[in-house]
């Protein structure tokens, strides 16, 4: 009966909603690194900490009021409460209940509650033994008024900070890795300071006439001298003394030397991670990031304008110098193969991203670059670049929602204006980002004037502005020649005078900004003056 039950509760707890989304905002809260809720959960307990710690050292010379003892008593609660939480969330009980279950179905033997009960034991016990853990737990210890020694254990709240600060858990967690090399160090250190303070008081006891009374004396002097403070309170009276403080002295540097190389070497080794923690950590904060993959020519111009609109992106990229051409313009960078599905996961495709811009100049890493991110988010915006025509059709079968062919597009324009000199000096203009001449689009929303208009009966000379083409998806369009698809839909390069606006279409204008929006004013004019007559 008692095994039916837990097993229905266990599974009621991995299907409910509610309780799965529960313990996962606590994670985010408590454990996931990279989560908004727990960088502010950490900056407010670091502040409760804190007050804790002078409340405490204030009751020592002082009687606290009543106030004063109730919020401190707020505060040991929610140290009390996070305990519990984190060992609530360190590992789900109900799926050991079930594995234990289904492993004997399987099997056709009878669930052993003890192992089971055995198992969820060993896990809670193992969270309460981890050092932080620990740390917690005696950090609650100083509150308990009746037993005043336990204020000794006020340190372990200091200790606390280590869980909230980046910092000293990044240097903890290098200490960590680091830890056979110091090891070695540390037996190699021990090995010297046993060997000096037993040779310091051989030659320096008082029947030799020197100043070390007992062996601490001499292990004292040994630290002492070993670290380089030499206090000089006690000092070597001897030759065979002066000689082996001596030695300590060159070993010392030797030490210090060899545990600086390590840390150094640990913090070099880290860097990169560093980098990319502030990347991830910078990419949190923003909505709509645009991914760049590729920082090339294309991807470089991709990249200032975007800077240039304040558009947020990050750049992925194999080579380490196209990173490095990246990082000193002040971009967001992660180096690795924009294909690998980790690599996108944590740029955030399927978290903020709004779309991804493949500007490699290798059609095949675009095709797989598409292929893959297409598989991630379905519903993400793909935009890459060609640099065969042959590989356009094989790019939309991967999921591209556009495709860029930018060498055809440079020798269409050469082709076509080269012969109108001020055309080709705006579009150059354009290209080399000089400020006079901008490319934009103008939609043909309903009821505006130019809708069932012709080309050529439309006055773009009033605004000085000049049509590169037109975006359309309406069918009758099909008939005109310079016709390139555009996934579901087409674009018509320099239409000819007779081409027909239709609502909804695009048009692709070059001139001042000023002309522009002169246009967009009197396209918007004409459709409150239609809609007023009717």
């Amino acid at each position: 009966m008692l095994t039916r039950l837990l097993v229905y509760l266990a599974y009621f707890l991995k299907t409910s909603a509610r309780y799965q989304s529960t313990k996962h905002f606590f994670r985010r809260l408590l454990v996931i690194p990279q989560s908004q809720p727990k960088a502010y959960f950490d900056v407010f307990m670091l502040v409760m900490v804190i007050i804790s710690v002078f409340l405490q050292i204030d009751k020592v010379s002082h009687q606290p009021p009543q106030w004063q003892l109730v919020f401190e008593d707020c505060i040991v609660a929610l140290f009390i409460i996070e305990y519990l939480l984190r060992a609530w969330i360190h590992n789900d009980n109900h799926q050991i209940i079930l594995d234990h279950y289904e492993r004997s179905e399987y099997l056709s033997i009878p669930v052993k509650l003890h192992k089971v009960f055995k198992t969820i034991a060993a896990k809670k016990i193992e969270y309460a033994l981890s050092p932080l853990a620990l740390i917690d737990l005696l950090a609650i210890l100083p509150s308990y008024r009746p037993l005043r020694f336990l204020r000794v254990f006020l340190i372990f709240r200091l200790f606390k900070l280590f869980r909230y600060i980046n910092s000293i858990k990044l240097f903890t967690q290098i200490l960590f890795n680091k830890r056979f090399e110091l090891y070695t160090l540390g037996v190699f250190l021990g090995l010297l300071l046993f060997i000096g303070s037993i040779a310091i008081f051989l030659f320096e006891n008082p029947d030799n006439g020197g100043d070390v009374h007992d062996l601490f004396d001499a292990f004292y002097l040994a630290v002492v001298t070993m670290s380089t403070v030499g206090y000089g309170d006690i000092a070597p009276q001897t030759a065979g003394g002066r000689l082996v403080v001596m030695g300590l002295i060159f070993t010392g540097l030797g030490v210090l030397s060899f545990f600086t190389s390590i840390i150094v070497s640990a913090f070099t080794d880290k860097v990169n991670d560093l980098k990319e923690n502030r990347v991830y950590a910078e990419l949190q904060r923003h909505e709509g990031i645009v991914i760049i993959c590729g920082f090339g020519r294309v991807g470089m111009h991709v990249a200032r304008q975007l800077a240039d609109h304040q558009q947020p992106f990050v750049i992925i990229d194999k080579l380490e110098r196209h990173i490095e051409d990246a990082s000193r313009l002040g971009y967001l960078t992660i180096q690795g193969d924009a294909s690998n599905n980790d690599v996108l996961s944590l740029a955030g495709i399927n978290r903020n991203a709004s779309a991804i811009l493949c500007t490699t100049g290798d059609d095949v890493s675009n095709v797989y670059i598409t292929l893959t991110s297409r598989q991630l988010n379905a519903d993400i915006r793909i935009i890459s670049r060609a640099y065969r025509h042959d590989n356009v059709r094989k790019l939309y079968q991967a999921g591209a929602d556009n495709v860029i062919e930018p060498f055809e597009i440079a020798g269409m324009v050469a082709a076509e204006y080269v012969g109108q000199p001020v055309a080709f000096g705006a579009i150059a203009g354009i290209m080399h980002e000089e400020k006079e001449f901008v490319l934009d689009t103008v939609r043909a929303h309903p009821g505006s004037a130019i809708i069932g208009k012709k080309i050529a009966e439309i006055d773009f000379d009033h605004s000085k502005l000049m049509l590169i083409g037109v975006i359309s998806t309406d069918p009758p369009h099909l008939k005109q020649n310079e016709s390139y698809q555009m996934q579901d839909r087409h674009f018509y390069f320099n239409p000819k005078h007779a081409f027909e606006v239709q609502e909804g279409d695009l048009l692709v204008v070059m001139g001042k900004r000023i002309g522009i929006d002169y246009f967009r004013y009197q396209l918007e004019k004409s459709r409150f003056k239609i809609g007023k007559k009717r």
